[in-house]
């Protein structure tokens, strides 16, 4: 069936914000390289060209007979849609920088992040065409090459500004969190708003139906308790689904498990077991699966676009790209995450924690890489910092650690961005310790680094000899890739209550 969306709701709304903003002169220059009304005429055109090719789209709703182009298209609904929504969030702080928008007091970071995830959501949406017989891909493509173009031009209109810029919200939690949320995480009993058992004794068997029964755009926490139990089943939880928390029984006992994956006709994009857009979420002590196994290339187990979202004690276990940090800002800790090819993987600012990072064996010949960042443009913010953990071989790899060769990454986009810091790393790593995508490409424009790592596997003296690769050896250079500075942990996490080393902890 035809998916009619032209244009979104989301595009109307902008349209009406954009008709408020543009002449506003309430941000001053040390925020913005240019004026707000030319900020907001940029953004105007972009909406104009995602109107267009929202129109386009919608024609291919129904795929013709073929499901991988008719997953491709829906994707690319959603993720034009969820554009809409980044551009107005940008546009209404903005215009109102003392407002209550959807943020954590830093403007500079809310906005260049915003626009991050826009920009990224383009990519996606071409990526997806991967396998289909192209003809929509090229009819969309100079729309979507022009939306990336533009997109890119606002980063550059946004000064990088430190917390100092927003000091009178220093302190505080964002607007939209309740301070008693800080408690959820600690409490060993949760309040919760819905119960999930497979066996019958909650209100809901199923997770989505519970998901779909929380409140649109709540502002107060909406907790989802899921029993021990492995529950089958896909489940979405779309951007209107703000500030849900979804507490297990364990990583162990709580399991949500899928199969979807590229060999079987789905998008990347759209075959996570577990996928979340909608902004504040948390989740602890639960895993996410995809057991469709190594054979089946990408095949997603935890998908998050969630900005400022946790997941604390949380298993994410799969082969290849188990977990697709999508966009935004996301902070792990004491998670358990396993795979094989760029198994942490996107396009967000995602920092980790205490985590335990496992490399499995996977198919024959198979090289393994930890991450593949899909940094497209310099000035995004974007990248993973992974802090205080361990990295290591499962138990089917552990004792042949030398057939398949693992790697801390690769640079999936020419801008990648990964460090690992002060982190456990086995024998399980190859000496070089970072393997190329594509011959040089992106060898001279990524960042990658490495700073006080131990273990046999974290020697630095056969790294690879990359322009884009650095030692750290300055506490300074490493400090802008804490929670602190790096996703701006100290505004906003302090609120869910999750355990947080705010710097280097030296």
């Amino acid at each position: 069936m035809a998916r009619t969306v032209t244009p979104t709701i989301g595009l109307i709304l902008l349209s009406v914000t954009l008709s408020t903003v543009l002449g506003n002169t309430n941000v001053g220059s040390e925020l913005l390289k240019v004026s707000p009304s030319e900020f907001a005429g940029t953004v105007r055109t972009v909406v104009d060209v995602l109107q267009d090719v929202t129109s386009i789209l919608s024609e291919f709703g129904s795929g013709f007979g073929d499901s991988r182009l008719s997953n491709a298209v829906s994707d690319c609904l959603d993720l034009l849609d969820m554009s809409s929504d980044e551009l107005d969030w940008s546009v209404s702080a903005t215009h109102t920088p003392k407002g209550k928008h959807n943020s954590t007091g830093n403007l500079s970071s809310d906005l260049r992040t915003w626009l991050s995830a826009a920009l990224a959501n383009q990519d996606t949406c071409m990526d997806g065409f991967e396998g289909t017989n192209g003809i929509v891909k090229g009819l969309v493509s100079t729309g979507l090459g022009q939306v990336m173009a533009l997109l890119q031009e606002l980063l550059t209109q946004v000064n990088p500004v430190s917390d100092h810029f927003s000091s009178s919200n220093k302190g505080q939690f964002p607007t939209w969190v309740k301070q008693g949320d800080r408690k959820l995480l600690q409490a060993n009993g949760v309040g919760a708003d819905a119960v999930v058992a497979a066996d019958g004794t909650g209100n809901y068997t199923k997770v989505m139906d519970a998901v779909t029964a929380a409140p649109n755009y709540s502002m107060r926490r909406f907790v989802i308790y899921v029993k021990k139990g492995v529950y089958h089943e896909n489940v979405e939880i779309k951007k209107k689904k703000w500030n849900l928390m979804m507490v297990g029984d364990g990583m162990n006992a709580t399991v949500v498990t899928g199969n979807r994956s590229f060999v079987d006709g789905w998008t990347t994009f759209r075959s996570a077991t577990f996928a979340v857009s909608g902004r504040g979420f948390i989740a602890r002590d639960i895993t996410f699966e995809n057991s469709a196994g190594p054979e089946k290339h990408q095949a997603v187990a935890l998908r998050s676009d969630s900005d400022l979202s946790v997941f604390y004690r949380c298993g994410i276990s799969g082969y290849q790209d188990s977990l697709y940090t999508h966009t935004m800002r996301q902070f792990y800790r004491e998670c358990r995450i396993s795979g094989t090819v760029d198994f942490i993987f996107g396009d967000a600012t995602a920092l980790f924690q205490n985590c335990n990072i496992v490399a499995r064996k996977g198919l024959r010949n198979q090289k393994n890489t930890i991450t593949a960042h899909g940094r497209k443009d310099p000035d995004e913010p974007t990248g993973f910092s992974i802090q205080f953990c361990n990295i290591s071989a499962d138990l089917d790899l552990v004792h042949v650690v030398n057939s398949t060769h693992t790697y801390l990454g690769r640079p999936w986009k020419p801008y990648s961005r990964t460090i690992f810091m002060q982190s456990y790393i086995s024998d399980v790593l190859r000496p070089e310790g970072w393997l190329e995508w594509n011959g040089d490409d992106g060898l001279d424009t990524l960042y990658y680094a490495e700073y006080m790592n131990y273990g046999p596997g974290a020697g630095l003296s056969d790294r690879v000899k990359w322009p884009g690769y650095h030692v750290m050896n300055d506490s300074s250079q490493a400090s802008n890739f804490t929670v602190t500075q790096f996703i701006k942990g100290n505004l906003w996490l302090p609120s869910t209550g999750v355990t947080f080393t705010a710097g280097l902890g030296v």
